[in-house]
């Protein structure tokens, strides 16, 4: 195991962000400990990886919490608590926007400048029901992630489940995929969300996504669109019939099949996709 020693910033101390924006302090701070790690995994002889640890919040038990046993992630004017996938701080583009988190487009595609990136809460879940608002811009594409792990040098959806985000009338990926499995909140390339009632580009939706001991339910607007079972031979088979079959992405395959690592725990993260996207009431109702 590689050890390395996390080198936070000031900044990132206060309010995990990326000091840009001018955004405020939080009323309540996310504390966090660990040391950063990177840990090297030999599937067999040609396949191997490096899985990347690093500080996790360690206050979120002291979080406040709503009527509805919700914790918010997000609270409307700072990065407290999130930080850029495989990064110390919040890329640039990734901004407070009237009281919602804003990806601002490059117009370059997924995550193609250097200012850009995915974003993930510092903190894995094992069971929860997360809920997210979110609007798109006339023809953008972004994502939720969920399980996530970091592994060096790879993106974040070799590791993850993704809830799509997408204007299904304007952007090309709606029309690719299977049946409709590429539609806002389906499992990505994998099960079409049915029924799909999203709202169209400029208007907000509501996603919400639960995990309980390897059943996930997606639902959109208050509609239940698709369930599925993680480490299940149908989610092999699944896997399989996907782009990231064992033959098509060898190590998608091997992290996927085995999302959430030994402890079924996993990031929450927010796709750049290159295009505008928004997201707030970012929360948060642990099950375990």
């Amino acid at each position: 195991m590689k050890k390395i020693i996390y080198g936070l910033t000031i900044c990132m101390l206060v309010t995990m962000a990326a000091c840009n924006g001018g955004a405020k302090k939080s009323a309540f701070q996310f504390a966090f400990s660990g040391e950063k790690t990177e840990v090297p995994v030999q599937v067999n002889d040609s396949l191997s990886y490096t899985l990347v640890e690093a500080p996790q919040v360690s206050n979120l038990a002291e979080a406040p919490v709503d009527a509805d046993g919700y914790i918010s992630l997000f609270d409307g004017e700072t990065f407290n608590g999130w930080r850029g996938y495989l990064k110390d701080t919040v890329p640039g583009r990734w901004i407070i926007d009237e009281g919602a988190i804003k990806f601002n487009g490059s117009g370059g595609g997924e995550a193609q400048v250097a200012d850009g990136g995915d974003i993930i809460f510092a903190k894995k879940f094992k069971n929860f029901e997360l809920s997210i608002d979110w609007k798109v811009a006339k023809g953008s594409n972004s994502g939720i992630f969920y399980l996530a792990q970091e592994i060096k040098d790879q993106p974040i959806y070799i590791s993850s489940p993704e809830s799509q985000v997408l204007d299904n009338e304007n952007h090309p990926d709606a029309k690719l995929g299977v049946d409709g499995n590429r539609k806002s909140s389906s499992l990505y390339d994998m099960i079409a969300a049915n029924p799909q009632n999203a709202k169209p580009f400029g208007e907000w939706n509501n996603t919400k996504i639960t995990v309980y001991k390897g059943t996930v339910i997606h639902e959109q607007n208050g509609a239940v669109v698709l369930e599925y079972h993680l480490w299940t031979p149908k989610w092999t088979e699944m896997l399989q019939a996907s782009k990231f079959s064992q033959k098509a992405w060898p190590i998608a395959f091997e992290l996927l099949n085995n999302v959430g690592g030994p402890e079924h725990e996993g990031y929450i993260g927010l796709q750049d996709h290159g295009d505008d996207v928004w997201f707030k009431n970012i929360k948060i109702k642990i099950t375990d």
